[in-house]
């Protein structure tokens, strides 16, 4: 019987982070709070720019994305956000999208399952994903448990389960 195998991924879906920024943008235009600060929040280029007249208005914009973000099911780990800069009399937030598993971050997951997870389990680097495989289903369950035990600080996904 040929292995069966997933792969572990850091992947966004760039719709998802649109649509939570295009609400964002709404909830921002609609708040009495937000009224007369120039609060913003657009893409620029492939990072994220939010804009207000004071530093208290623009963490409230990024704070407003991150709940947008939680309810369409994007791990904030994904996100990496700057700190507000002052440029003329604007404050600025420029953040990020992180996407891919690093060859170092990949390495660690790849110990840990070599270290805690159930022998016969293979994991391998294939750029910036990484495939583990094994004969036993029961072991790539467990080894999915046991990745989602620990706390990385990026996102994973499993996919191509077969």
């Amino acid at each position: 019987m040929a292995d069966s195998s997933f792969d572990i991924v850091s992947k966004v879906e760039r719709q998802e982070v649109d649509n939570a920024l295009n609400q964002t943008g709404k909830e921002i235009s609609q708040r009495y709070d937000f009224k007369g600060v120039g609060a913003s929040i657009s893409w620029s280029g492939d990072k994220i720019l939010m804009e207000a007249n004071s530093e208290d208005r623009v963490k409230a914009v990024l704070d407003v994305f991150q709940s947008k973000l939680i309810k369409r099911g994007i791990s904030l780990k994904a996100l990496d956000a700057g700190e507000p800069q002052l440029s003329g009399k604007e404050y600025k937030i420029f953040a990020s999208i992180e996407e891919g598993i690093s060859q170092e971050n990949a390495k660690k997951v790849a110990k840990i399952i070599r270290d805690e997870g159930p022998k016969g389990v293979k994991a391998q680097v294939q750029g910036d994903e990484l495939r583990v495989s094994s004969k036993s289903r029961d072991d790539l369950q467990a080894v999915i448990s046991l990745l989602k035990g620990k706390d990385f600080d990026f996102a994973l996904q499993f996919v191509n389960y077969r």
